[in-house]
């Protein structure tokens, strides 16, 4: 699954989720990865489980229904300023055997995987 959460620009609103959406799809086709659903999210709110888009990912990760969530970078799924809120998400990710893998070029040469 890839999971989309882009801060929007006055002058281009949907570019950043666009380029994300497009990297990801790239990323998991170079991968041969199939992407199940694209979950979106408005940026801004800090706190993952407060997002409806990121509850989709855990409602799929806990039915066992995806084994992998792309994502462009790791403050897509928490901002910088919160990360112990990304890495308790990534963990629990990880207890249901969902691995995180980011699709931001300077990220996949370590593999693209979360820790």
């Amino acid at each position: 699954m890839l999971y989309v959460c882009a801060e929007r620009s006055k002058l281009t609103p949907t570019f950043a989720a666009d380029r994300a959406e497009e990297e990801g799809r790239a990323f998991a086709e170079a991968r041969g990865l199939t992407l199940a659903e694209v979950v979106t999210d408005p940026y801004g709110a800090p706190e993952p489980c407060r997002r409806k888009g990121w509850m989709r990912v855990r409602e799929l990760a806990e039915a066992g229904t995806v084994g992998v969530v792309i994502v462009r970078w790791p403050a897509c799924i928490a901002p910088n300023a919160f990360h112990e809120l990304r890495h308790r998400e990534i963990r629990w990710l990880q207890d249901r055997g969902v691995r995180v893998r980011y699709s931001w070029e300077p990220l996949t040469s370590g593999g693209g995987e979360g820790a």
